[in-house]
Formats: structure tokens, C-alpha cells, sequence
């Protein structure tokens, strides 16, 4: 026990320190432990039970000193290799200073060059001593000097501490020990070059096996079991790991697991009538009692393992047909199918009408509370630690930083309300925040593309004049198609901005490596994207998931003094719908839009762009306007100022002042403007007096038409000379042409034409029938009741929905 004590106070006390209380410290120990059987120390602390877990200085009970001198001695039995406990056995132990205890003692070059490097790492004095005393435990449980170590055996201590939650760390709060720890080690040559970089992504679990993802639903039935396992691996030649794991939860899951508690004793996969509705019953449901949304995905995965089975026992009878049966998904569980599929349409283009007034109000919140933060770090800066400064009216004193720090963090005190922010962290994250928000809304990008955004995808294109134009090329995500999409101004700025913060922090665009949580795989290389943030002291791309999380936070934000935020929150892809909406909604053509958007399809763009009401009739109107504008002025004729007795007398005294035609007017040619062009034949109003009108076979087809009704019958026997008598119809001889002004004042209806078989002078030489002439609303006018043949006449001339009258029945109209 002396020779022992001897060798404490001669490695782990200075020269000329008291060691008294070392001395007094390690006899208690020992002289403990020899109340135990055993020959040796280790067996004595083996036997004393302190491994499960039991703190040394328990035995002390209320007695406080010595339950600090019972660990203090302990920790240095551990620290000089005289004691080897388990990892509960030491991590129960609270110890002050067994790093510097441990280091001293080792006298190991390998471990002192592993001291340096933690020392230089961006991370506070408290995360480095962490991560030395993780190795220098890790080194202590095993019983092994620092080039003895490997990836395996730091895994298990790692996971080991997180399974005992020790020091607070459970499944739950998702870190490691030894996180920080990793990469210095791997750096150094300590671990080898196959192992992963970050502890990270040693302790991902990464993609399931196709048995084990099967396996996970515990089926009773084996056979079927094999079943679905071979289905599904032939299925995964196809599909990607995201679908193929959807795939396996709506056939194993959602179908034959629920098939298992319906009927315990089904074999196959030849379900009765009775089996099968009652799993339609449940599919209704979700498990957690919501309803299910999304009916068809189950249906469609049931009905399409029947149909392949049926497919596949023709080429493979010996392997597939025992399982062949009738598909019990009918024709009529799918009839609705394009229903719902409106409905899902339907609502989510309300949410995306919900969502857009709201886009410009959560943009600005965002570059406000950015600039608003990044103003008050720039004055914390300008002072010293200490000094008092006034911003935005308010007075702030800026603190000091404790703990020692390579980087050390910015912390001001309002000095009014006596709060502390942390100005460094939230400027960081208010950055982080815009530059996401701003980057989803003016580029419509997905959140796994936003995430795999690097430096290298900024490109630059000149264009044949001489201009340059910034271009960001989009790797290929869901439709496995890089595209490429000019960068306008302000989102040119926001990706500046973006590369300039990390040359600021790192000198450059630093490359590290991402997780993808849809494929469950990390990058096979190392990128230096642009939206990364600082995981474990080491520089990891951003997930679909943070993105998410930040959003998120700002909706939060807003809801605190917005109240329309309360109960809508943005998710990334709502972004991308309203991109798709502003931009055909805004005139861009909608296969331009897809190629922005990525989409192969323009019908999926066309569903992603919601379609407002306002919008429909305001570029409608915009339409007629534009048509209008193409007619020659003296084709308009005054409006009706009143009601419709107004309208027939203005409508009588143009037909009375109409002028008489001229019996040796010259026939329309091919080359007849559009001004002295007869009427479209749609009008059904062509001038009888035409000798281009192709007479019918049938003779009630010349005959007046009687739609109008008496009165208008008695007020044509007052009709001008110009257009003829009721009696006789005009010849070739005496033919006139009217202007189409003239052919709508004229009170005669003309037969309704066969179509196809009579046409006007101007549909015969070409002429559109805008050109030939208009319709369009009078101004002043009132819609009339509406008449028969009214539905032909809005699918030509304007629906009487948007307000827009057909001609013939407004006095005055052109």
C-alpha cells in the first residue's frame, strides 16, 4: 500500500506541494477495498460491486469529505492503470481532473499530439476538455494506449454511454459521446481511411435489407412472408430506396398484417369477400383514428402484386402460379379514383391560395429580423466587453465570454429589460433563415435540391450580345433530369451572399459531406455546399429536415403578432407552388414553367399553379380589351344609355336611318378588308342580300326563322329597301353588300344555315372572324333575358357569366 501511495503523490503532485492530503486521500481508499476478498486490487473492486453502476463515495453516506476523497483516490487507481472498472463503474464517478491525471501518467506521444490538435479546434474550452476525456475513458475501460484504439471500440463506448444514459444522454437527445473526438482521430491517421469521417455517420444505421424491413412487421405466415420479400426485390430493380420502402409498408404493413388480424388462419392470398371488406372497413382509419387521405396508394400497391403474379406466372409457372388468385381490388374500389384525385388537387390549391397573401408578409419578417440582428452585432463589435452602447434607442452593455473560446461568441444585456442574446448565434441562425426562405421562394426549388446546392453550381452564360447571365444548375433529384435556371437579381444576391458568409468564416467554401434521409445514404463525396451548418464541430450539409425546422420557426415567429400565422405553417413545397402560380399567372408560358420547375409533364405544372378567380376574369377582360383594340373605330356605334325600351328605340332608329345600298356595288373579293367583310356565319345574322350565301337543299332552310317571335315578325314589314322585302328574297343581280355595321342594324334573322354548307363571303376567303368583326359589351348596356341559341353565342362571342352581351341583343353594340 506504501509503495503505491509512493508512486501517487510521485506522478500526479508537483514538488513541493502538501501531500498529506493525497496521502490521507489514497489510504482510505485502499484500506476499503481490503474488506473485500481478492489477491489482487482489481479482484478487491470487482468484489465490492462498484462496477454495476454504485458510486465509490456512496459508502461515505452523509459525509460529504469523504465522499470527495473516496473519488478523488479512486480516479487516480483508474487514471495509473491499477484498477481497470467497467464503463458504469467509472462514468458513476464524478472526477475534477482525471484528464490531466490521466495524460500525465500515460506520457504517451501519440496522445499528446491528439491534445494539440483538440486544442485548435473553433469550439469552446468546454467542448475540447469533452473530447479529451472521452478518449482518455475510452483508453481507461479498455485497458489500451491511444494507437491501440479503433473505430470499433470508440463506436461501442459511444453507443454504450448513450444506451446507460449517462451524463444525460439518451435516445432522445441525439448526440454522442465522442462525436467531437472522431474526426481528430481520423485526421490524425488513427483510424483508417475506410471508416467513416464523422462518428455520425459510423452510428447511421443507413438502408434496410429488403428481409429486414419485412421483418420488421413480424407476419405470422412464413410462406407469405417469402412471397412478399421475393415480390419486393424484384420490384426494387426499378425503384429507388424512398418507394421501395413505401412499397413494402403498404403491402406488409398496411395490407397482409392487417389481413392476419382480420383472418389468423388465411394461407394465401385468396381472400374471401368478407376478409376483404372488412380490411377496406379498416383502411378507412388510420391507426391513429384520423381518416385516411390517401386511399388509392393501397389499393393501387394491392391490386398491382395480384396483377404481377398473374403477369409472372406465365414466363415463371414453377415459381409464381401457387400464388396466383383473383385480385380482389374490382374496377369499382378504383371508380373514384380521378375524384379524389381533384379533391387532393383541389385542396391543395387552396392552400395555395391561402398561403400567398401570406408570402410577402413571412419574406419581410425575415429580412427584417436578419438585418435587425446583423445591425446590433456590428455595434456589439465596435465596443470592447464591458462598454455600454446605444442601438435603435436602446442602451445594451456588452459582456464578456467566460469560457474560453477560439471563436469567442458575442452576448449583449439589454439594459432595460435585463435580458441576454446571444447576438453571434442569432444573427446566425436570423442568416441562415432568410437565405433559406429567400432561396425556396425565387427559385421554386425542392428542399432536396435547395440542400444539394454547392459552390459549383453557380454558372455563368453569355449571351450572343455580350451580356452575362448568372445561371444555377439544379442537380437531379426526383425526376433524375439536371436542368439549369437563369438567376435573377435577387436571388443572384442571396446566393452572394451566401458564399460570402462562409469565405468570412472559413476562408472559403468549405466541403463536407450530406445525409440523405430519403435514400438513407451520405454523399459518396465530399461538396462544398453552400447551405451547411456545424454539427458536432465539424461542417455537415443541411438535411430536407432542418429546412423544414427553419421554415417552421418563422411561421412560429410571425404567429405571435400575425394572427392569420396562428393555424398556417409553410412547409418548403408550398414555396414551389406558388413560384409555379406566379409564374403563369403572370404570362410566362406554361412550358417555360416546367422547365424551370423541373417537371417533365406541363400538366403537373398546370397543377401546381392555382388558378384565383380574380385572375380569370380580370385576364379575360384584358382579352376583350385586346380585341377591340384590333377593329376599326368606325365600326362603333353609340351605346344605349338605359334599360331595354331604351335600347329597342335606339336599336328601331338605327335600323330606320340605316342608308339604302347601292343595287351596283361591287361583290367582296379575296382581298375585301375586314371593314366591308360580311358577317361570321356563328352570328347567324349574314345579309341576306349576299349572293356568296350557299343556298341548302332542304327549302324550310331558307324560310324566315320564327325564334324571334311576333312582334319582331310585324316591325320587319318597316325594314329599309336595302335589305329587300319580306316577300321576295334578293338574286345575283341586285345583291348588296353590307358592312357588318349595317348587317347587325338590319332587323331581318336570316335562316339558320346548315353548318358546313353555308358560309359567309368572309369565312369563304379566310377571314377570321375578328377581323371580320367584333363583339364585345356596350357600354351602358344591360344583359337581356337570355334567348335560345344563347349558348352558341357565349362559346363565340363572350359568356354571359363575365357580363358580356352578344351584339344582336344590345342597341348600339359595333
Amino acid at each position: 500500500m506504501e509503495e503505491i501511495i509512493e508512486v501517487v503523490i510521485g506522478h500526479f503532485l508537483p514538488a513541493g506541494s502538501k501531500t498529506w492530503r493525497a496521502r490521507q486521500e489514497m489510504q482510505e481508499f485502499l484500506r476499503y477495498l481490503t474488506g473485500f476478498p481478492g489477491d489482487t486490487w482489481q479482484e478487491r473492486w470487482e468484489a465490492a460491486g462498484h462496477d454495476a453502476g454504485i458510486p465509490v463515495g456512496r459508502v461515505a453516506g452523509d459525509d460529504r469529505a469523504l465522499s470527495c476523497r473516496l473519488s478523488a483516490a479512486a480516479g487516480r487507481c483508474f487514471a495509473m492503470r491499477l484498477i481497470r472498472p467497467t464503463l458504469l463503474g467509472l462514468r458513476s464517478n464524478t472526477f475534477t481532473r482525471y484528464t490531466p491525471w490521466f495524460r500525465s501518467i500515460a506520457n504517451d506521444p501519440w496522445l499528446e499530439e491528439f491534445y494539440e490538435r483538440v486544442d485548435q479546434l473553433p469550439v469552446g474550452s468546454s467542448r475540447r476538455g469533452r473530447a479529451k476525456s472521452d478518449v482518455c475513458y475510452a483508453l481507461t475501460v479498455f485497458g489500451i494506449d491511444l494507437d491501440g484504439l479503433t473505430p470499433e471500440a470508440l463506436l461501442h463506448y459511444a453507443v454504450e454511454c448513450r444506451a446507460h444514459a449517462l451524463a444525460g444522454e439518451d435516445a432522445e437527445s441525439g448526440t454522442f459521446f465522442g462525436t467531437l473526438a472522431w474526426p481528430v482521430l481520423h485526421e490524425m491517421g488513427q483510424f483508417p481511411r475506410s471508416a467513416p469521417r464523422t462518428l455520425r455517420a459510423a452510428v447511421t444505421r443507413g438502408q434496410l435489407s429488403i428481409e429486414e424491413a419485412v421483418d420488421r412487421h413480424q407476419l405470422r405466415n412464413r410462406e407469405v412472408r417469402d412471397l412478399l420479400v421475393e415480390y419486393v426485390r424484384r420490384r426494387s430493380a426499378e425503384l429507388d430506396y424512398s418507394p421501395l420502402r413505401h412499397l413494402i409498408t403498404r403491402l406488409v404493413k398496411t395490407f397482409w398484417k392487417v389481413i392476419e388480424e382480420i383472418n389468423p388462419e388465411q394461407a394465401d392470398l385468396r381472400l374471401s369477400e368478407e376478409t376483404f371488406t372488412q380490411w377496406k372497413e379498416k383502411l378507412l382509419v388510420l391507426p391513429g383514428g384520423k381518416p385516411r387521405l390517401d386511399m388509392d396508394g393501397p389499393l393501387l400497391a394491392v391490386r398491382s402484386l395480384y396483377l404481377d403474379l398473374h403477369t409472372w406466372s406465365v414466363a415463371e409457372p414453377e415459381r409464381w402460379a401457387k400464388w396466383v388468385a383473383p385480385c380482389p381490388v374490382r374496377d369499382a374500389d378504383l371508380r373514384h379514383f380521378q375524384l379524389r384525385r381533384r379533391r387532393l388537387n383541389e385542396r391543395i390549391a387552396n392552400r395555395t391560395r391561402v398561403r400567398q397573401p401570406l408570402l410577402p408578409i413571412l419574406s419581410q419578417h425575415v429580412n427584417d429580423t436578419w438585418h435587425q440582428r446583423r445591425e446590433l452585432l456590428k455595434a456589439a463589435q465596435s465596443v470592447n466587453p464591458g462598454e455600454e452602447f446605444v442601438h435603435d434607442g436602446t442602451t445594451w452593455l456588452r459582456v464578456s465570454c467566460n469560457e474560453r473560446h477560439n471563436r469567442p461568441p458575442v452576448r449583449v444585456v439589454n439594459r432595460t429589460i435585463g435580458d441576454l442574446v446571444r447576438v453571434s448565434q442569432d444573427e446566425n441562425a436570423a442568416f441562415w433563415q432568410w437565405a433559406v426562405v429567400e432561396t425556396l421562394r425565387l427559385a421554386g426549388l425542392r428542399a432536396e435540391e435547395l440542400t444539394e446546392l454547392s459552390h459549383l453550381s453557380v454558372r455563368q452564360y453569355q449571351r450572343p450580345n455580350g451580356e452575362v447571365v448568372a445561371l444555377l444548375v439544379i442537380s437531379p433529384s426526383k425526376s433524375d433530369r439536371e436542368r439549369v435556371i437563369p438567376m435573377s437579381a435577387e436571388l443572384f444576391h442571396v446566393i452572394a451572399q451566401v458564399i460570402r458568409r462562409h469565405r468570412e468564416e472559413h476562408g472559403t467554401v468549405p466541403v463536407c459531406a450530406r445525409y440523405d434521409l430519403h435514400e438513407k445514404v451520405w454523399s459518396e463525396e465530399q461538396l462544398p455546399y453552400l447551405f451547411q451548418t456545424v454539427h458536432s464541430s465539424s461542417q455537415r450539409g443541411m438535411s430536407s429536415t432542418m429546412v423544414w425546422r427553419i421554415v417552421r420557426r418563422a411561421c412560429n415567429e410571425l404567429a405571435a403578432t400575425h394572427p392569420e400565422f396562428a393555424n398556417v405553417h409553410f412547409a418548403p413545397h408550398d414555396f414551389r407552388r406558388l413560384f409555379a402560380t406566379e409564374l403563369v399567372n403572370n404570362g410566362l408560358p406554361i412550358h417555360i414553367g416546367a422547365a424551370l420547375l423541373g417537371h417533365l409533364d406541363i400538366r403537373t405544372t398546370r397543377g401546381y399553379a392555382a388558378v384565383f378567380d380574380e385572375d380569370v376574369i380580370s385576364h379575360y377582360h384584358q382579352f376583350l380589351a385586346r380585341r377591340r383594340g384590333t377593329r376599326p373605330v368606325e365600326e362603333w356605334s353609340p351605346p344605349a344609355t338605359s334599360g331595354r325600351t331604351s335600347r329597342s328605340t335606339s336599336t328601331s332608329a338605327a335600323w330606320n336611318s340605316a342608308p339604302a345600298a347601292v343595287p351596283t356595288a361591287p361583290r367582296a373579293r379575296t382581298n375585301t378588308p375586314a371593314s366591308v367583310a360580311r358577317c361570321s356565319a356563328s352570328t347567324r345574322r349574314c345579309c341576306p342580300a349576299s349572293t356568296s350565301w350557299r343556298r341548302t337543299s332542304s327549302p324550310a332552310a331558307n324560310e324566315p326563322s320564327k325564334r324571334t317571335g311576333e312582334a319582331r315578325s310585324k316591325a320587319s314589314t318597316g325594314r329599309s329597301p336595302s335589305c329587300g322585302a319580306s316577300a321576295s328574297r334578293p338574286t345575283a343581280s341586285n345583291a348588296a353588300i353590307l358592312s357588318p355595321s349595317e348587317c347587325l342594324r338590319s332587323p331581318i334573322r336570316n335562316p339558320r344555315p346548315q353548318r358546313g354548307k353555308q358560309r359567309c363571303e368572309h369565312q369563304k376567303h379566310g377571314l377570321g372572324q375578328n377581323q371580320a368583326h367584333g363583339c364585345s359589351q356596350a357600354a351602358g348596356s344591360r344583359f337581356p333575358a337570355r334567348p335560345r341559341g344563347s349558348r352558341h353565342r357565349e362559346r363565340h362571342h363572350g359568356g354571359r357569366h363575365l357580363g358580356v352581351p352578344h351584339p344582336r341583343r344590345v342597341g348600339g353594340g359595333p
